[in-house]
């Protein structure tokens, strides 16, 4: 029976237990986050998620938590959903490298979700900290939108340490070429008007690459260090991950396919962040910024149908409750809807698009129903105490079905949500 004051229980829970957070500037004082150094004790990773990118609060939310993380709790890493490969030279300029007005052209092929802003605090902390802090890139390459990113330097490494298997890359860089993008949105339909014969040939070819490469591991580190074996491989894999993506897709968006079989760009993500983590000293600990499609622990269905399983469910598995995944939402306000355009550069036009009203059984409602603004709340503590959490949560401008307690260990939601400028180019 619900309370006497006619909430829902969880709605009753958020009023006395939520933590109201200051204004989401990011160059805002950071007392108000304190509370959350308890809330996170013990977690390695923590994952800060949006339901929609291009969205300005998130953006302003994440960096105060990143300023939080880094410059109180002693966090030394970020990572962030960007292709694994790419993700080489921007750690680098974050660590001084190159000038600081180097970064547009380091950013130039990647669709703007954000990534500038936590780069720049990143290499302006460094400057004059005891230990710097690493980025680090997790996705397949262009996010899907090329497989060059990866196999470019693969035919680098090779060239030195197998050069007799060039010939086989080459294959493969060749049929690459011809439906690379700068996003998913644009690879995916081209690479659907390729010849079912060179998808074959292309999905052989990496095949027969990845195999080789595991197999002659002795002799390759016979010829080469360690670190470059290990690089060049988990970039092959991703190439391999990122070509059973562009098959799911193409299956998916032709009304078929099989259950779930675009899981394996999120595979992948976990296993960079898991990469990552074996090579960072055994107390780092890391902040990863992602989608909360991508952060959160459990799998992700519409309509009753698995559609996914997601990064954060991996990783939790790997790590236990050391793995600690934020989702971030807002009552109202604005999302950012991608419609599909080939004309366009990245595949996609954006479109300012108002939010529904939180429906009823939602997070966003007992957000709204406790009114209490911009705020917190440790959804571990809720699973701990028993209480009956909401069962919606936004994605985009549709809503998920799914235990959003169990889902996620908190969640951060702002009373109104604007987007960011949506001219890409």
């Amino acid at each position: 029976m619900p309370p006497a004051t006619g909430r829902q229980p969880f709605t009753d829970w958020l009023h006395s237990r939520a933590v109201p957070l200051g204004r989401p500037d990011p160059a805002a004082p950071l007392d108000d986050l304190e509370p959350l150094r308890e809330i996170l004790d013990g977690a390695r990773v923590v994952a800060l998620g949006e339901h929609s990118h291009f969205i300005a609060e998130f953006a302003a939310i994440r960096q105060r938590l990143l300023r939080f993380l880094v410059e109180r709790c002693g966090f030394t890493a970020l990572a962030f959903e960007y292709g694994f490969s790419e993700g080489f030279p921007l750690d680098a300029w974050a660590h001084g490298g190159g000038a600081d007005d180097d970064l547009p052209s380091l950013l130039a092929a990647a669709v703007p979700i954000g990534l500038e802003a936590p780069l720049r605090f990143v290499r302006d902390h460094n400057r004059t900290a005891a230990t710097p802090v690493r980025f680090a890139g997790v996705d397949i390459p262009a996010a899907g939108g090329s497989l060059l990113p990866a196999l470019n330097p693969v035919a680098d490494y090779l060239c030195e340490i197998d050069p007799e298997t060039l010939p086989v890359l080459r294959d493969a860089l060749t049929i690459a070429e011809s439906f690379a993008g700068d996003s998913a949105a644009v690879a995916a339909p081209a690479w659907a008007r390729l010849a079912t014969d060179e998808q074959d040939a292309l999905s052989a070819l990496l095949a027969r690459l990845l195999i080789r490469v595991r197999s002659l591991r002795p002799l390759y580190l016979s010829r080469g260090d360690r670190h470059s074996y290990e690089v060049a491989l988990h970039r092959l894999e991703g190439a391999c991950h990122a070509d059973h993506t562009f098959r799911a897709m193409a299956a998916l968006f032709a009304g078929g396919g099989l259950t779930a079989d675009t899981s394996a760009r999120d595979r992948y993500m976990a296993d960079s962040l898991l990469w990552h983590l074996d090579r960072l000293d055994p107390a780092a600990r890391v902040v990863l910024v992602a989608h909360n499609a991508h952060i959160q622990r459990t799998p992700v269905e519409f309509g009753g149908q698995l559609t996914g399983l997601p990064m954060g469910q991996y990783l939790h598995d790997a790590l236990g409750d050391a793995y600690f995944a934020f989702g971030l939402t807002s009552v109202t306000g604005q999302t950012a809807e991608m419609r599909r355009d080939e004309s366009a550069r990245f595949g996609f036009t954006l479109h300012a698009t108002a939010l529904e009203p939180p429906v009823p059984g939602s997070v966003e409602a007992a957000f709204a129903a406790a009114d209490v603004g911009l705020a917190v709340a440790d959804l571990r503590a809720a699973r701990a105490e028993g209480v009956e959490g909401p069962d919606h949560i936004r994605m985009q401008s549709i809503q998920q079905q799914t235990a959003v307690v169990d889902a996620f260990d908190g969640i951060v939601s702002a009373p109104t949500s604007t987007t960011t400028d949506l001219e890409i180019s």
